[in-house]
């Protein structure tokens, strides 16, 4: 059963350049001119922040929040578009320094909390069911200042509130080994299904897989799609490339290692990812080196790459894939592999 795709991608995936190192180098495009450019770059639906759907919400009443939520839909609705999550930002507030469900002070684990309920409001008025929890700062920088048993019951019992907060919502936890912080506490996604697997509704718990966060790991992004697909738990993906085990950099899908851009593709397209509903989300960044008016082709790039790797690896032949695997001749299939990719 082949897949069916659909793309999104986030509104911060357009941006100005800044780094650690240096301020920004592009100049700032108003949201509703970001909406625009999803539709003439072949993508239909976006990627939410909270706070992307409502700025400041910090500072508004869950009454405010949710209309406000409302107005944003109303322009998805005239653009064309939907929206796949929303995310709680729940990484640059000062109340999650230390970090928001696994914090070691009550009051900033409540913020937290109710921040994620926030988000779970605005995915419904968005009309998404869908939560992405990236546990940004859920780890730490020296080992002894938390306990990871008490980190783990925290993060269930914050998930648990939400699933009792709304009965239909699901969540995709994102897993990332590091960055923010030196070590994470759910850094793979075996960890992310063995999280769901403790909480009161673990059929509403999946994950959402990042190339870049899976190469961090040291592990292969095709392989633990492949592990979630089993489990039935793949309910998104962030696709991108990486550059070595370094920080996070959201290079272009396959612009480091197109065989393992072209098995995240395959595995996908076998098992009929999409087929309910899933979307097919790239977390790109131009390189700081482009230009503002060429700011863009990051975005397109990466989506004309995984539709040329789906028409490579669906004109593969599969009696002779069969034949080699069975045979036992792996040099074969690999030169198969490498010629197909090079158009030979």
């Amino acid at each position: 059963m082949t897949g069916e795709f659909r793309f999104t991608f986030g509104p911060w995936n357009i941006h100005e350049g800044a780094d650690p190192f240096g301020p920004p180098v592009r100049k700032s495009r108003a949201f509703s001119e970001k909406l625009t450019i999803y539709k003439e770059l072949g993508f239909d639906g976006v990627q939410f922040h909270d706070d992307d759907a409502v700025p400041e919400m910090n500072d508004l009443s869950p009454e405010q929040i949710i209309a406000q939520a409302g107005q944003m839909r109303e322009t998805l609705d005239d653009h064309g578009l939907v929206a796949e999550f929303v995310a709680p930002r729940l990484w640059e507030d000062p109340r999650t320094i230390d970090g928001a469900y696994t914090s070691n002070d009550p009051e900033c684990r409540h913020y937290a909390l109710e921040r994620s309920k926030r988000a779970i409001d605005i995915a419904n008025a968005l009309g998404t069911d869908l939560i992405v929890l990236w546990l940004a700062r859920e780890g730490t920088y020296l080992r002894e200042a938390k306990d990871s048993r008490v980190a783990v019951e925290r993060l269930v019992e914050a998930i648990n509130a939400m699933l009792e907060y709304d009965p239909q919502v699901r969540f995709a936890i994102e897993p990332k080994p590091n960055e923010p912080m030196d070590q994470a506490y759910i850094p793979t996604t075996g960890h992310a299904i063995a999280l769901g697997f403790l909480t009161v509704a673990p059929e509403r718990i999946g994950v959402n897989i990042e190339s870049a966060h899976v190469v961090l790991a040291g592990l292969d992004p095709s392989d633990e799609m492949g592990f979630a697909l089993a489990h039935g738990k793949l309910w998104s993906v962030h696709l991108n490339d990486q550059n070595g085990l370094k920080f996070d950099q959201d290079r272009s899908f396959g612009a480091v290692d197109l065989r393992r851009a072209f098995n995240q593709v395959r595995i996908l397209d076998r098992y009929g990812y999409g087929r309910s509903g899933e979307w097919v989300g790239l977390d790109v960044k131009a390189l700081r080196t482009q230009k503002d008016d060429v700011a863009t082709r990051h975005l397109s790039n990466s989506r004309t790459v995984f539709l040329k790797l789906l028409e490579i690896s669906r004109s593969l032949d599969d009696e002779k894939l069969e034949a080699m695997i069975g045979e036992r001749d792996y040099e074969a299939l690999d030169l198969y592999i490498v010629q197909s990719l090079l158009g030979e």
